[in-house]
C-alpha cells in the first residue's frame, strides 16, 4: 500500500532549545536534553513531555531523542513545540528515518536549521496507523531499555562486590567454601578480620597479598597498525578504533572496514565477544567488553589479557575502578592529547590477592559479566531488527492490517 505524502512542516512545529550553562543548573529531577540526548538534570522544565528533540550541531547532528517526562530542551537541539495532533512516538520514529546529512546549513561545523526540515516530504498516515507503527517499534525500544537496565545492574553488582572484597578488604577466607549457588556473595563471615594488615608501597594490605607489577597480572596487547588506504565502507572485516571504546560500554558500529586481512596480523588482534579493551589515546583508561564480534583491533587500543584465565572478571573490575583510571592518566603523556604507554602501564604496582580468593570472586562475578555481554548482543540484534522495520512500516511495505 503506497502512502500519500505531505511535508514535515505540516506535522510538527520545531523550535531551538534554551541556553542553560552548567553554572546556572540547580539540583533537580528535570532532564536536560542536548544534541546527543541527556546531558544532566535541572529543577525547572521548559517543555512538556512526551517530547522529541533533534541534535542541531556538532557530532550529534541529527540525533533524535524521545523523552517521556517534562524536560529542558537545550539550545544545542531543536524540539517539537506542537505535534499538531500527531502521535509523539510516531514523530520520533519518523525523524529517525530521515537522512539529515544533506540538510547541513553550517560550514566548518554541521548545523541544522528548522526551516530546512519543514519541506522534507514524509508519508501522511492516519492517527490509527501512527499508533500502530509506534506500538510495534516502541515494543523493541522497551526491550532494549529493559536489557540496558539489566546490564547496568549487573555491572554495578560485579563492581560493588570487587570493591567490597578488594578495596575495603571485606572478603571471605581462603578455605574451600560451598558452591556460589548455595550462598550469597555477602556470606563472607568475618574471615577478613582474622588476617593482619602489613605495610606495603601501596599502603596496608592483608597478609598473603603481594605487590607486583601490573604486567605480571595482565598483559597489554596493542592493536595493529592497519593502513587506512585499505579501508572500505562496506568491507567484510570491522575494525575497532578508539571511538568504539567508551567508558564501560562498547560501540559496535564501525566505519572502518576492510576485505583482506594483512599478513602477519597477530592472533590477539582478532577480537571475540568478551574481550576486554582499554583506550590508550585521548580519554585514556576507558574500559569495555566486546560484543557482536568478531572485530579487528586497531592501534591506540589495547586488549587486556589476564595471565590466568580465571582472572578475566577481576581484570575488568580492576580497570573499571576510578582509582585505576586516575593512575593510568597520570602515566600518560602528550601535548595535543594524552597517550598511554602499555610498557609504562605494565610496570604500575598492583596489590594482587591470593589465587584462591580470586577464584572465589570469579565464581560470583564472571556469570554477571558474561550475561552483560549476552544482553549487549541481544540489544544489538533488537536494534538492527527495529531499524529494518522502520522504513518498511513508514513506506507501507508492511501491511498494518487496516481495512
Amino acid at each position: 500500500m503506497t502512502k500519500s505524502a505531505t511535508t514535515l512542516g505540516r506535522l510538527v512545529t520545531l523550535q531551538r532549545g534554551f541556553d542553560l550553562p552548567e553554572t546556572r543548573r540547580r539540583p533537580g529531577l528535570v532532564p536536560v536534553i542536548g544534541s546527543a540526548g541527556l546531558t544532566g538534570y535541572h529543577d525547572t522544565a521548559k517543555a512538556k513531555g512526551p517530547g522529541v528533540t533533534v541534535g542541531r550541531s556538532g557530532a550529534s547532528f541529527g540525533r533524535v531523542t524521545f523523552v517521556r517526562e517534562d524536560y529542558w530542551p537545550h539550545n544545542a537541539a531543536l524540539f517539537v513545540t506542537d505535534f499538531k495532533g500527531n502521535d509523539p512516538q510516531f514523530i520520533r520514529y519518523l525523524l529517525e528515518n530521515i537522512d539529515f546529512s544533506s540538510l547541513n546549513s553550517g560550514s566548518a561545523q554541521q548545523s541544522l536549521n528548522r526551516n530546512f526540515l519543514y519541506g522534507i516530504p514524509v508519508p501522511e498516515l492516519t492517527p490509527e496507523s501512527q499508533r500502530r507503527i509506534a506500538g510495534i517499534l516502541s515494543a523493541y525500544d522497551d526491550l532494549i531499555e529493559n536489557n540496558q537496565r539489566r546490564i547496568r545492574i549487573l555491572d554495578e553488582m560485579a563492581r560493588a562486590l570487587y570493591r567490597e572484597w578488594f578495596v575495603h578488604f571485606r572478603f571471605p577466607g581462603s578455605e574451600k567454601l560451598p558452591s556460589p549457588r548455595g550462598r550469597r556473595a555477602g556470606d563472607a563471615g568475618a574471615q577478613h578480620e582474622k588476617l593482619p594488615r602489613v605495610a606495603s608501597p601501596l599502603g596496608d594490605i592483608p597478609q598473603g597479598w603481594e605487590i607486583c607489577a601490573l604486567g605480571n597480572f595482565v598483559e597489554f596487547k596493542s592493536g595493529f597498525a592497519f593502513k587506512s588506504g585499505t579501508f572500505t565502507g562496506d568491507g567484510e572485516h570491522r575494525l575497532v578504533t578508539i571511538k568504539n571504546v567508551q567508558d564501560g560500554s562498547f560501540n559496535p558500529e564501525s566505519d572502518s572496514r576492510m576485505n583482506k586481512l594483512p599478513e602477519r596480523l597477530p592472533p590477539h588482534c582478532v577480537l571475540e565477544d568478551g574481550d576486554i579493551l582499554l583506550s590508550l589515546t585521548g580519554n585514556v583508561g576507558r574500559v569495555c567488553l566486546v560484543y557482536d564480534g568478531p572485530f579487528l583491533l586497531n592501534q591506540r587500543v589495547a586488549k587486556l589479557a589476564p595471565a590466568e584465565d580465571f582472572d578475566w572478571a577481576i581484570t575488568y573490575c580492576v580497570f573499571r575502578e576510578p582509582e585505576t583510571r586516575v593512575k593510568l592518566e597520570q602515566l600518560s603523556n602528550g601535548v595535543a592529547q594524552q597517550n598511554l604507554s602499555p610498557v609504562l602501564a605494565s610496570k604500575m604496582e598492583f596489590a594482587r590477592p591470593p589465587r584462591e580468593l580470586r577464584r572465589q570472586f570469579s565464581a560470583f562475578a564472571e556469570p554477571m559479566l558474561r550475561r552483560m555481554v549476552q544482553l549487549s548482543s541481544t540489544i544489538q540484534n533488537l536494534r538492527q531488527t527495529r531499524d529494518l522495520l522502520l522504513p518498511r512500516l513508514l513506506s507501507g511495505q508492511i501491511n498494518l492490517g487496516e481495512n
